[in-house]
């Protein structure tokens, strides 16, 4: 069967490996700039983790990958707490993402944390696809490495992954531009986790998925280019002892009952 992670399955650059979220794994975390903690969208093992490391560093922001500007912009304090309300300011039905109420166990472990959100909205992703990812993210672009091509050898594995994640459904050629908008919500995530850290002098978490967190693709990627001396720590989260990328560590969790998502793209006959 083809999981929604075949992203992700990749050997592991050597990080330090955990089932447990230890005392010295959240140690490691504290002191540090930014925190990013990776997920597979729809396993609530990796939620609960997400939710005991905001609970245990309380960070100052928290950017989302799962939130656009506007509708962090819509989140009251008083929100946090009432999740049928926080659940409709944001339209969550709508949204995509899987089950809010995963999601707002990580709300509220955290719930004086200023809320970022960096989620590239629908039109500005297919916007890139004609115009490209520095068009579309605008001023700074260069200062984040979107107006250089990717070296050959990383833009060609990161097709291969998009086509896979794709169910070898999507045509090959269409595998640049989807690489394109991997690129501008990796930059547009760390564009956020930069106002973040300026303007609450953090630290600042990150919730997103494990593309985004790895570091190197990822949103440390771009950290490193725009503030190199911020410090940033990149937890990943595996399911079964696979995940692709480089980390600082990993925790690892058994994937939950998932049906085929490639039944999606099968059809009658």
């Amino acid at each position: 069967m083809r999981f929604f992670h075949i992203l992700f399955l990749m050997v592991l650059a050597a990080p330090v490996w955990a089932t447990d979220l230890t005392e010295d794994l959240l140690s490691q975390m504290r002191g540090v700039d930014v925190v990013i903690v990776g997920e597979v969208h729809d396993n609530p093992a990796h939620h609960l983790n997400q939710h005991e490391v905001l609970k245990a560093l309380q960070p100052k922001a928290v950017v989302w990958e799962m939130l656009t500007r506007e509708e962090a912009g819509r989140i009251s304090s008083e929100m946090i707490h009432a999740p049928d309300r926080l659940k409709a300011a944001l339209d969550w039905s709508h949204s995509g993402w899987h089950a809010f109420s995963m999601y707002h166990q990580v709300f509220v472990a955290a719930p004086e944390a200023r809320i970022y959100g960096g989620e590239v909205p629908r039109e500005a992703a297919l916007a890139t696809i004609q115009s490209g990812p520095a068009t579309v993210f605008g001023a700074d672009a260069e200062l984040y490495g979107l107006t250089k091509p990717l070296p050959k050898d990383e833009e060609s594995a990161r097709e291969a992954l998009q086509y896979a994640a794709h169910c070898e459904a999507v045509p090959k050629d269409r595998m640049q531009a989807m690489v394109d908008i991997q690129r501008l919500r990796d930059a547009v995530l760390a564009r956020e986790v930069v106002a973040a850290l300026a303007e609450t002098g953090g630290p600042v978490a990150v919730i997103t998925g494990n593309g985004h967190a790895r570091r190197d693709w990822g949103i440390p990627v771009y950290l490193d280019r725009v503030q190199p001396g911020m410090t940033v720590f990149a937890l990943g989260q595996s399911e079964g002892g696979e995940i692709a990328g480089e980390y600082d560590s990993v925790l690892d969790s058994d994937p939950p009952a998932r049906e085929d998502p490639c039944n999606a793209f099968k059809t009658e006959g």
